[in-house]
């Protein structure tokens, strides 16, 4: 197209072809001002965004001016921002290793999460990181803590008391840290694992602690029945005590009512005999009636045969003659 403008500008058919050439100029030139205007604006265009999770580092010809928070951020284009991560960050730390206070060799896995405190965000980008990413400092620092938190803990104590070793490596793991201006979220950490030789011996302790177990619940059975047993036995001897109890107050009872019965029945019979001497006493036809009625029991008990032979003196049947 300026091809063609240039030939109509110099054909010297049209008498306002200098006219012409200064009108397509300023067209040119007008193009060329609006064109570097936008290009102006999208290269200093002044406005930043600071997204969630992450600070805005100003610097100034390389000095760090401010740091900006989430939000608009207003750049001059003599300034720069860059952009700097607070988020939660992982560090993994395979085979931290080290030596227990009884000589046994101990790895683990660990994973340790991590971020930079908003107030040390300046500290860090100049002298660490220019976007938050802490690993390599975080797994040196791991690998020292675990070694020195293992060596003030037996092997058995590792595993008995492994929340408090965790809880160790955590609270040493910060204080490293805070050099960096990190933060620990938190540490896990994974299985124990132990030379060969000493994994041997943990599984037959395990194995011999397993077998006692079983020995102590067979014990406590045992113990069971046999309490059972004894319970039973004394719970039988204590009903057989009762009931031989029971017997012998029976026993004693009746005897001592027979006891009573005869002593009363002995009683009334002195008491008759008293009261009959008192009358034989008082009387002797009482006497003389009694004598009739002993003869006539005999009398009744006869049976009428007389005796064959008969002594000088004794006494005949119904054949004694009164003396007077």
């Amino acid at each position: 197209m300026s091809r063609y403008l240039k030939e109509v500008v110099s054909d010297p058919r049209y008498p306002d072809n200098r006219h012409a050439e200064l009108q397509v100029g300023r067209i040119i030139k007008d193009g060329v001002i609006v064109v570097s205007l936008i290009m102006a604006v999208l290269i200093f265009w002044p406005f930043r965004s600071v997204a969630t999770g992450k600070r805005g580092v100003l610097t100034q010809f390389g000095a760090i001016k401010q740091i900006e928070p989430e939000g608009l951020v207003i750049v001059p284009p003599w300034q720069h921002v860059q952009m700097f991560s607070i988020r939660a960050e992982v560090a993994n730390i395979d085979k931290a290793s080290g030596v227990t206070v009884d000589q046994q060799q101990v790895d683990t896995d660990l994973t340790v999460r991590y971020n930079i405190a908003p107030d040390k965000v300046a500290l860090v980008y100049e002298q660490y990181s220019h976007d938050g990413d802490l690993q390599t400092y975080v797994q040196t620092a791991t690998q020292e803590t675990f070694k020195a938190v293992t060596a003030k803990y037996s092997a058995p104590e590792l595993v008995s008391k492994r929340a408090q070793v965790s809880a160790d490596v955590r609270e040493l793991l910060q204080t490293k840290l805070d050099t960096y201006g990190a933060h620990v979220i938190n540490i896990d950490m994974r299985n124990f694992e132990w030379s060969k030789t000493y994994g041997d011996a943990i599984n037959q302790k395990v194995t011999q602690e397993q077998l006692r177990q079983v020995a102590d619940n067979q014990l406590k059975t045992v113990e069971s029945q046999q309490k059972q047993k004894v319970a039973i036995a004394e719970a039988e001897a204590n009903a057989l005590k009762a009931k031989a109890d029971g017997e012998a107050y029976a026993t004693v009872a009746a005897a001592t009512a027979q006891s009573k019965g005869y002593l009363i029945q002995a009683t009334a019979q002195a008491d008759a005999l008293k009261m009959q001497n008192a009358a034989l006493a008082q009387s002797k036809d009482v006497l003389a009636l009694r004598t009739i009625e002993v003869e006539l029991k005999k009398a009744e008990r006869w049976n009428g045969a007389l005796p064959q032979a008969v002594y000088a003196g004794a006494p005949i049947p119904f054949m004694q003659i009164p003396s007077h």
